[in-house]
């Protein structure tokens, strides 16, 4: 005989870190997540584990076996899947009743303001390189007074970045604008992390090309991630405990055992983060001459 579902007793053990009360709140928010990927997938498991019942999640891409090493939803069993129902079916493994809408084509203009609406909090988890949706997003939740986060997985470590309603926006603290893909991945990368955590143990250099969109991954960055954005989330979604927003940041990396909270004001156009950038630019050409 199977045992029949209960929302109470299923996340009952929450009980404790969070009141009956609460855990009976985020049963009814709901969170969007663009991206299925390294964070994106684990980001929705930790969410529903945590009691969450209700998500809208987008993602245009199958699962490949170069994603094994880092994405939940990844093995043999789902290889050529489409990653957003795959991760649909394990989200409603752990929670039947989870109300989760999927948006197969992703995020783009056309379906943002469907993708975001009524919900209580955005989660980033897009490519690194996919700048024109992730500054659409963001821009759209700012319009909307969505509140945001962002934790890229960096080495062994994760950089967290929040963007609340009515205080700086994602445009005002990175700088995009406009300028060439190069541009904004050398911004997103120094605005992301202006700490540096993860720099010092690259082993091997070439692994990282801006210019051919790839860079190295692991499992342990993403579940870091995961339970950071996660943390984050049981803060915003229920209104108790600190949130710090942009431009102040935070970056842990397990490798090196350390932990950095970073400010910078203006973001990218700070003094610190003009320096980082334009080294950012010269180490890029020497790579590329």
């Amino acid at each position: 005989m199977s045992t029949p579902f209960q929302y109470e007793q299923a996340f009952s053990r929450n009980i404790g870190w969070v009141t009956a009360q609460e855990q009976s709140s985020l049963r009814g928010k709901r969170v969007a997540i663009a991206g299925g990927g390294g964070v994106g997938g684990v980001h929705l498991l930790t969410l529903a584990r945590l009691g969450v019942s209700q998500f809208h999640i987008a993602d245009f891409d199958t699962f490949d076996i170069v994603n094994f090493n880092r994405q939940v939803g990844a093995t043999m069993s789902t290889l050529g899947q489409p990653k957003a129902e795959v991760l649909a079916r394990m989200a409603r493994e752990i929670n039947p009743e989870i109300d989760i809408r999927i948006f197969p084509e992703g995020v783009n203009q056309d379906n943002l303001p469907e993708f975001l609406k009524g919900v209580d909090l955005y989660v980033d988890a897009l490519d690194f390189f996919a700048f024109d949706a992730r500054q659409q997003t963001f821009a759209m939740c700012a319009r909307l007074g969505v509140p945001a986060t962002t934790a890229a997985p960096l080495g062994m470590g994760a950089a967290l970045l929040n963007f609340l309603p009515g205080q700086m926006t994602f445009e005002d603290y990175f700088q995009w604008g406009e300028l060439p893909v190069l541009d904004k991945a050398i911004r997103f990368v120094v605005g992301l992390a202006p700490a540096g955590l993860h720099r010092p143990y690259l082993v091997v250099p070439e692994s990282v090309s801006f210019a051919e969109q790839r860079g190295p991954s692991t499992f342990m960055a993403c579940q870091l991630c995961a339970g950071i954005v996660a943390t984050e989330a049981l803060k915003i979604l229920l209104g108790r405990g600190k949130v710090l927003a942009a431009p102040h940041g935070m970056q842990f990396d397990a490798y090196r055992n350390k932990l950095s909270r970073t400010w910078r004001p203006g973001g990218n156009r700070h003094p610190i983060q003009k320096l980082a950038i334009a080294i950012g630019k010269r180490q890029f050409a020497r790579k590329a001459g």
